[in-house]
């Protein structure tokens, strides 16, 4: 039963990949003409995209528009197409949008070493190098999260802000169930699915994929606790998860209170840092809540942070 309830959660995730994120024909994206008129597009094609020989890896990269540098960070088996095809559009109108593919995902091929945070943290560093950026905004979403955290701890002085979706910082941070299904998570769960198919198409060896799914689900099945590294992240950072989603509660709103969050603002002033909690969202579910997240993100992003409180 329990493997049943794991499949159909992958079955689900495969069914809002397939819905909410369409990519169009390889290396465009549909744009907004302004960001408040979503009926006038324009076909967009990347500045530039390639591959930069980052700590052994060939990663696979895009950038998309110009403006503020912003780094987006995908989730476990995912791609480019696959986690960013619509969001892209909706940021790269006026930022410089920088995707790239993870270790052994997408058109990034695997190499003999181990799959880490840690590591994935360090090419996205050197990505930047290549592409002679000083600093950059980060966006990680579940995997890409923890890619995220990692990047704000090892390499500060790259990071501008930080914004984590559906992502955590300690292997509890999930809920115990979501916890222990990882241990059970195998190919033939993904069997036909858009992860699979894309793997697929994008040049990779369909013999490895079994092989794949087992090292990108290793990083989560080894304890790990960033918390006192996380909590002393100097960079604003912003938090969102779902009401429904794997991250626990507690595990968002303990960082929260750690970057200055817990107090009433008309006393003592907003924090840097933000934290959100949106209705009706699952994990999965939080990719499709553009309409809410692009204004918050953007939002934050632009903000001056004035910390004060305000004045009668």
């Amino acid at each position: 039963m329990k493997k049943n309830m794991i499949t159909l959660f992958l079955v689900a995730m495969a069914v809002a990949v397939a819905t909410s994120c369409q990519p169009g024909p390889e290396n465009q994206q549909k744009v907004p003409a302004k960001p408040e008129d979503t009926l006038v597009n324009k076909t967009v094609k990347p500045a530039e995209s390639g591959y930069a020989d980052v700590n052994g890896l060939k990663m696979y990269y895009e950038v998309y528009g110009e403006g503020k540098p912003i780094v987006l960070l995908h989730g476990s088996y995912m791609t480019i197409p696959l986690n960013w095809s619509h969001i892209i559009p909706l940021l790269a109108g006026n930022r410089k949008v920088i995707v790239a593919e993870m270790q052994g995902h997408g058109r990034t091929r695997d190499i003999p070493r181990e799959l880490s945070y840690e590591a994935m943290a360090d090419d996205v560093s050197r990505l930047l190098r290549h592409l002679k950026t000083d600093s950059a905004d980060i966006l990680g979403y579940s995997m890409g999260g923890g890619i995220a955290f990692q990047f704000a701890i090892r390499h500060p002085e790259q990071l501008r802000r930080l914004v984590v979706l559906s992502g955590s910082y300690t292997h509890d941070g999930w809920w115990p169930d979501v916890e222990a299904m990882y241990a059970t998570i195998d190919a033939n769960m993904f069997k036909g699915s858009p992860m699979q198919k894309q793997y697929d198409s994008l040049g990779n060896d369909p013999a490895h994929f079994p092989e794949f799914v087992k090292k990108v689900i290793s990083i989560d099945l080894k304890p790990y606790d960033w918390s006192k590294e996380v909590k002393n992240i100097k960079a604003p950072l912003f938090m969102a998860i779902g009401d429904a989603d794997g991250i626990r509660y507690e595990h968002a709103l303990a960082l929260f209170r750690a970057k200055g969050g817990g107090k009433m603002g008309d006393i003592h002033g907003l924090p840097q840092s933000r934290l959100a909690i949106l209705p009706g969202t699952t994990h999965i579910g939080m990719m499709q809540r553009t309409d809410w997240l692009i204004p918050m993100i953007t939002d934050f992003l632009d903000s001056d942070l004035n910390t004060a409180p305000p004045t009668f």
